[in-house]
């Protein structure tokens, strides 16, 4: 281990209580960015991020946004003479919480349990930001390269104001390489660089069989409810394995890379005898193969239940499109199908939804030798896996087509147990730590 290698780790451990205490202090603002009356808080999460990032010696901080957009920070220290100009990515909004109850501790109050701290966003993004945090103060404030902090407020809804925040800020993003600090690891202890991700398509599809609610003794057994309906519709979206059933959702090859079957089923949470759905291997169905789930239904409660035949019910479809696949061609194909498998003649409505594209890369030149040099220094020489996940960041492929010429790096701060988006979601510290010096490390190498 180089003699700098040795002194950015002391700088790291050095600035890292710091870095959690903010990190702790981000969490406990409900920064949820698809309810709207959490809109203030969105705003307070980023004025918070903005003046972390003044705290930390940037000149130049702005919060921006585009009309009907979430406010994002850009925090900007110029590049000195010869060197690249790296931006770095995050997020400060956050998914919603679901029920406090099914949390072990309160979601907005960062709680540590067994080396993990555990909070809505403490990894999902907002570990992202403080990432970022740690590596600039690392270097006490001024890295060897020029640095763009870059932190949306939106992108938890699908970054649906980003196109026009690139036409009107796209100069001031410019950079030779991006960091997206929003993707996991392959495992505690085997850091990853991520390559490709699905995109994603969503929905609404509503089953109408009735003008009103009518007693199912008087009418049931020849008019068919809504919701059975609904349900013999969702049901054509699989084939009896699991496979994806729509036309026009394409696959690709994953790399080959093993995932063992009870591996997944554990970081998965199965229940037992739960089997596994689709065919393929397991890191082709997770990220080179189209998914669909349902996210979300409407009808009566079973607390509200009444012997009443249902006259109309309606459901959020989610698809996670392959990478090579267009999302709005995707959506397109999952629209023409719901419409075309309408059970017993149903009234069949689809109101389409957002769309993010897929992307993939290759993740080879100089600038992935430093990176790959940089985690693998900061892994004790353990060497990155490249992966795919099956997630989605919507932004990237704009990013790709925006910024053709820069390398693009898309770094882990979660670990197959961080429970992004579900209950119980914990950052892992001791890799967190990890990330932070493998993100110091790549600013210095990179000058």
């Amino acid at each position: 281990m180089c003699a700098m290698t040795d002194s950015l780790r002391a700088a790291v451990d050095r600035v890292l209580p710091g870095v959690r205490d903010d990190l702790e202090m981000l969490v406990k603002i409900p920064s949820v960015s698809a309810d709207p009356t959490h809109a203030d808080e969105v705003r307070r999460s980023a004025e918070a991020t903005a003046e972390l990032f003044r705290g930390a010696g940037f000149p130049e901080v702005q919060i921006l946004q585009v009309a009907g957009g979430a406010p994002a920070v850009v925090a900007r220290r110029p590049a000195p003479e010869g060197t690249p100009t790296v931006l770095l990515y995050a997020h400060h909004d956050v998914q919603p919480e679901g029920a406090h109850a099914d949390w072990d501790s309160a979601p907005f109050e960062p709680t540590e349990r067994d080396g993990r701290l555990f909070g809505r966003g403490a990894a999902d993004d907002k570990a992202g930001i403080a990432a970022h945090l740690a590596a600039v103060r690392a270097h006490d404030g001024a890295p060897p390269v020029g640095v763009t902090v870059f932190v949306e407020g939106e992108e938890e809804i699908g970054s649906p104001t980003l196109a026009p925040f690139l036409a009107e800020y796209k100069d001031l993003l410019a950079a030779d390489v991006i960091v997206i600090a929003d993707s996991t690891n392959w495992d505690i202890g085997v850091p990853a660089l991520t390559t490709s991700l699905r995109g994603l398509a969503d929905c609404q599809v509503e089953v109408r069989t009735l003008n009103h609610a009518v007693h199912s003794g008087m009418f049931g057994g020849v008019a068919p409810d809504a919701l059975t309906a609904l349900c013999k519709l969702l049901a054509t979206l699989h084939d009896d394995v699991g496979n994806v059933a729509i036309k026009g959702l394409g696959s690709t090859s994953a790399a080959d890379l093993d995932y063992p079957v009870d591996r997944f089923r554990a970081e998965a949470g199965l229940a037992d005898g739960v089997e596994l759905i689709g065919d393929g291997s397991v890191v082709e169905r997770l990220w080179t193969k189209p998914a669909v789930a349902i996210t979300a239904l409407d009808a009566t409660r079973v607390a509200d239940a009444s012997n009443t035949l249902i006259p109309a019910a309606t459901a959020m479809v989610s698809v996670r499109v392959a990478p090579g696949t267009d999302a709005d061609a995707a959506l397109d194909a999952v629209v023409a199908h719901l419409e075309s498998h309408a059970p017993w003649g149903a009234q069949v409505t689809v109101t389409r939804g957002e769309t993010g594209q897929p992307a993939a890369f290759d993740a080879s030149g100089p600038v992935y030798d430093v990176a790959r040099s940089a985690v693998r220094d900061a892994w004790d020489g353990v060497e990155p896996v490249d992966i795919g996940i099956g997630g989605s960041i919507p932004f990237l492929a704009a990013f790709m087509d925006a910024y053709p010429e820069a390398a693009i790096l898309v770094t882990g701060v979660e670990d197959p147990d961080t429970r992004a988006h579900g209950v119980n979601e914990g950052l892992h510290l001791a890799e967190f730590a990890r990330a932070c010096l493998a993100e110091a490390l790549l600013l210095e190498r990179l000058a």
